[in-house]
């Protein structure tokens, strides 16, 4: 019995350690890699802070080694109509006369203005690179957004590729500071994506998405055409359509549309939906047309090529790979495309919201490379570097380069300028800053519908010197100063040499001059006897 209850009880001797069995270590968050920089980051856009900063200063850089002009849109319909509504002088295109354009995007740098105004720092410096400053920021905000909807829905590896893919995109480093709409509509259009509800999305909700969707309307009246297969694609996942209707669609939309139409009255003076006027004029009569068409394949033999670059081939094989919940963002890229191949007037930067889109499917494609990637990335950087910087720093720089020159005529009394170029070739007073008389060639469309319609531009390139000897065939109203492109200098030599012009300065802007657009932009001034 002894013996037998010995057994029955316990030992009390320590175990032996060879023996024992070694429990697993969990990985846990809290100190894994991820978790620290999940930590660091928790208060500034939901990531490191590091990693913040870097992609900040990034665009911050970019913004300075971006100096050249690309289209007109970029001061016209932002920068010159912010300076109209905060100094009350400032050119308005015929765009706002015929309440096409809203002044929901201006009015960000109109505030701007006003508060620079306030202080006493309006010096011209600032009204021009502040914009261009601030656009930068929200460009990087976007480039955190999509890293981070990628880490969230893939892993940290796949993100890395994505992004690393859209800060070495030439088109986006080119684009990025500008203040454009359709900058500004890529912009909300990443923010939009990062709330859409995707399938793995853990950052969904669907009043944010839309209200960032909302805002890109407001922006820009086509930005929808995006985001119509994405509509309809949550619409036929959701399963409780009618309150995705009632509680989520109809608010933001309301609220979104009436604070556009609040805004446009207070500086129209009248109710207008500029939105409808936008599609009325450039989609149902084509008005946009007048200032070029092009075949309707350009965008997809051009267009889009060209601002993808050599990121292409990397697209074309993350469509591919990358899982089928991404079908939905390919057909939007592909829907976009053909929409706007319907359209007359094309330009490389229309398409320019979709670049955003493509870098997850390049993402996805470096992520699947494993023997070549190191070659991959060395080509991929250099093939961008360079098309980036040269864009940036020496293509069309003239129309940026003359402005400081222009900016000295302040300080002379009486002096006045006529700028015979194509119509908006060159800043207004957004760049110059004091309400000295200029005067360029007028091109606004065809409203009236006349067969025989020539405008000002064309009429006077048409032939420049009989233009030139019969606006100012009494003398008296000869502007102080004249601004050109070379190639015109040849062809009003004599009105120059008879009413005493004297070149005074001589910028260059492009190496790739075309018809009208010569390889320098001169300034004359006349010389008083």
């Amino acid at each position: 019995m002894e013996v037998m209850r010995s057994r029955a009880l316990p030992s009390l001797r320590r175990p032996d350690t060879a023996g024992t069995v070694p429990l697993r270590k969990r990985k846990s968050k809290l100190y894994s890699r991820e978790g620290e920089e999940a930590a660091a980051g928790a208060g500034l856009l939901g990531e490191n802070v590091y990693f913040v900063l870097f992609t900040v200063t990034f665009r911050i850089v970019n913004c300075t080694l971006v100096q050249s002009s690309f289209v007109p849109d970029e001061y016209w319909q932002s920068l010159e109509v912010a300076h109209n509504m905060t100094f009350s002088y400032g050119y308005l295109t015929w765009e706002w006369s015929e309440g096409l354009r809203g002044f929901t995007y201006p009015l960000l740098f109109a505030i701007l203005y006003k508060m620079l105004y306030w202080t006493g720092k309006d010096d011209v410096f600032l009204l021009i690179w502040l914009p261009r400053l601030i656009q930068a920021v929200f460009s990087s905000i976007a480039d955190i957004k999509l890293y981070s909807l990628v880490k969230r829905m893939e892993n940290s590896n796949v993100a890395k590729w994505v992004y690393f893919s859209q800060l070495c995109s030439w088109f986006t480093w080119y684009c990025s500071s500008r203040t454009l709409t359709n900058t500004m509509e890529a912009v909300l259009g990443t923010l939009a994506l990062y709330y859409y509800p995707l399938e793995g999305s853990r950052t969904k909700s669907s009043t944010k998405y839309l209200f960032f969707v909302a805002l890109a309307f407001l922006v820009r009246p086509t930005a929808p055409i995006l985001w119509v297969p994405l509509l309809l694609y949550h619409f036929s996942k959701e399963q409780k359509k009618l309150d995705l209707i009632l509680l989520h669609c109809l608010p933001v939309g309301l609220l979104a549309l009436g604070g556009s139409v609040i805004i446009d009255w207070m500086y129209f003076g009248e109710w207008t939906v500029v939105q409808w006027n936008f599609l009325k004029f450039n989609v149902l009569q084509n008005i946009g047309s007048f200032y070029g068409s092009h075949p309707w394949h350009w965008y997809m033999t051009q267009g889009f090529p060209v601002i993808m670059g050599t990121h292409l081939p990397f697209f074309i094989h993350g469509c591919i790979v990358a899982p089928r919940r991404y079908r939905v963002l390919l057909v939007a890229i592909v829907w976009t495309v053909l929409i706007y191949s319907t359209l007359s007037h094309k330009e490389f930067r229309f398409i320019y919201p979709v670049l955003p889109l493509c870098m997850i499917f390049c993402g996805f494609s470096l992520t699947n490379i494993k023997r070549l990637k190191k070659p991959a990335i060395g080509f991929l950087v250099l093939s961008n570097l360079l098309p980036a910087l040269y864009t940036g720093l020496v293509h069309q720089r003239g129309a940026l380069d003359i402005m400081s020159n222009v900016q000295q005529l302040c300080q002379k009394q009486n002096s006045s300028l006529l700028i015979l170029m194509p119509c908006h070739s060159i800043p207004h007073y957004s760049h110059v800053h004091c309400p000295i008389t200029m005067n360029f060639l007028e091109c606004p469309p065809d409203l009236g519908d006349h067969d025989t319609y020539v405008d000002e531009a064309d009429l006077f390139y048409a032939s420049p010197l009989a233009w030139l000897n019969a606006e100012f065939y009494d003398h008296k109203r000869l502007p102080t100063h004249l601004v050109m492109f070379s190639v015109l200098e040849k062809d009003i030599n004599p009105f120059l040499i008879t009413h005493n012009y004297v070149r005074t300065a001589s910028v260059f802007h492009t190496h790739l001059p075309e018809g009208r657009i010569g390889s320098h932009i001169y300034l004359y001034e006349r010389q008083l006897q």
